[in-house]
């Protein structure tokens, strides 16, 4: 049977006395985590929860949002962690969507869905000695983790412990990841991310993790000369905000970051790695596979512009519209195979057979393999722009934009248009204290693309939309267009 390794109870003996996992207010080592999670699991099996229910978990990041998970799985039950921004609306979709047996929340004001629910701060911190063996398997769901819905309702992607423990063994191996290591988490624990990357990962191997409760510059750059992580991961948005600020910090402790959850730029990546030293690997998923399929490994070959090659187990392929997979260079729908592909989405059979068509995990994305195996993105296929008949992908627009110097951020979205259908229209947001004119940059896009891929349009503002897990929300930008632009 799997190990199951990243849980307190598959784990060996002698990381019992290590430190597993702090934040402000908690300081554990992996026997205490342990038997935090006994004496969380005791308290949810009073209110009904077993085999088979599910636990809403909507908390910012702190220690209390991991223990309640593995209290969940203690049981045999999954979790579905909640983003704490929500609002009662979307909360509660989350809470009666997923069927939730226990909502565990900040408070008697909080969203519950209906539901019975408990305060983070009336969660129990000492056993009973109740409970019988855990008992956990690889095929019981172990989490409900919903996708940002921007197209339609919010989907909850199930995911077993088969693909927790597929997904954690080959971070460990991606990573190369060891007891000594020390993880810094900022990213949002209620995305597969930060649970995969930064808890589960570390977890198997005995290695540290420190949670922030939420992400400033001037707080990460103090926990870092504090903590001195070894690693950890970030989106594009974070390094491009890092380079912003003047402050200069110690980062030799960093052995390597991960960036992903969207494209970065190659001037992005170099000019991270050029100023803090370390080396940052980009890599590539989706929730749907348990987080992610491919990645540059930060102690090999790194090829900048791709997200590396697939993880150990994986087969990532390109595909076309008729299903057959295409020969390395050529441009198609990237589909994935492995142990780490989604159950499917809960209660949405026809999105699942959708997705999961003819053995593989269509992931939407449009990419390019080399012949190394190593995988570019193009776009994503919903994002494509056609115009005249003519595909444009934005992505190839937003490079021209974020190659300017001023450029922190770019997004290019498909506007309607009248004789064409839609035209491509950019939106811009500038590093701080920097004046880039629109006119320059659509300069730079008449000298580097074809006629038909110049943006009839730039828009620079203070800072683009963001999504929950900070991707830039293209569709907020699609609702609020037409906006005061100056044109090409």
């Amino acid at each position: 049977m799997t190990s199951l390794g990243y849980l307190p109870w598959h784990r060996p003996s002698a990381y019992d006395a290590r430190p597993a996992v702090r934040d402000e207010q908690n300081d554990l080592t992996y026997a205490d985590f342990a038997a935090r999670v006994d004496a969380v699991a005791e308290q949810f099996s009073e209110h009904g929860v077993g085999r088979g229910s599910v636990v809403a978990i909507m908390l910012p990041n702190r220690v209390e949002l991991l223990v309640a998970m593995v209290a969940a799985w203690r049981l045999g039950a999954a979790a579905t962690p909640i983003n704490p921004a929500f609002t009662a609306n979307e909360a509660d979709y989350q809470i009666q969507d997923a069927d939730s047996a226990l909502v565990i929340n900040a408070g008697p004001d909080a969203p519950d869905g209906g539901r019975p629910s408990l305060s983070v701060d009336d969660l129990r911190r000492e056993s009973h000695g109740t409970l019988s063996p855990a008992a956990t398997s690889p095929d019981e769901l172990a989490l409900l983790v919903y996708t940002s819905g921007s197209t339609g309702r919010p989907k909850g992607v199930m995911l077993d412990h088969a693909n927790l423990e597929a997904m954690s063994s080959m971070m460990v191996d991606v990573m190369r990841l060891d007891a000594e290591d020390r993880c810094l988490l900022f990213l949002p624990l209620f995305h597969v991310n930060a649970i995969c990357v930064s808890f589960l990962a570390p977890a198997r191997v005995g290695a540290q993790l420190s949670v922030m409760s939420r992400f400033t510059v001037d707080g990460f750059l103090d926990e870092v000369e504090r903590l001195r992580p070894t690693y950890f991961s970030g989106v594009p948005t974070i390094y491009s905000m890092l380079l912003a600020q003047p402050r200069e910090v110690d980062f030799s402790s960093v052995r390597f970051a991960a960036c992903g959850a969207a494209p970065a730029s190659k001037e992005l990546l170099d000019a991270t790695e050029k100023r803090f030293g370390f080396a940052l690997a980009e890599g590539y998923g989706l929730t749907e596979c348990t987080c992610a399929s491919n990645s540059n490994r930060w102690w090999d070959v790194r090829k900048v512009g791709t997200v590396g090659p697939a993880f150990p187990g994986v087969r990532v392929e390109v595909m076309d519209q008729d299903g057959t997979i295409l020969p390395a260079g050529e441009r198609g729908e990237v589909v994935i195979q492995g142990p780490t592909v989604m159950r499917g989405y809960l209660n949405r059979p026809e999105e699942t057979a959708e997705t999961l068509r003819d053995g593989w995990l269509h992931t939407g994305d449009v990419g390019i393999l080399d012949e190394d195996g190593y995988l570019r993105i193009v776009d994503r296929i919903k994002d494509m722009i056609i115009r005249g008949g003519e595909n444009i992908y934005p992505k190839e627009i937003e490079a021209v934009l974020l190659a300017h110097p001023g450029v922190m951020e770019a997004a290019v979205i498909g506007a309607p248009d009248e004789k064409f259908g839609e035209v491509p229209f950019a939106y811009v947001a500038c590093f701080p204290d920097t004046k880039v004119a629109a006119d320059a940059l659509m300069d730079d896009c008449r000298t580097q693309l074809s006629r038909y891929k110049v943006p009839v349009g730039i828009t620079i503002l203070g800072a683009l939309p963001k999504n929950p897990i900070g991707k830039i929300d293209k569709p907020t930008l699609r609702a609020q267009h037409p906006v005061t632009s100056i044109g090409a």
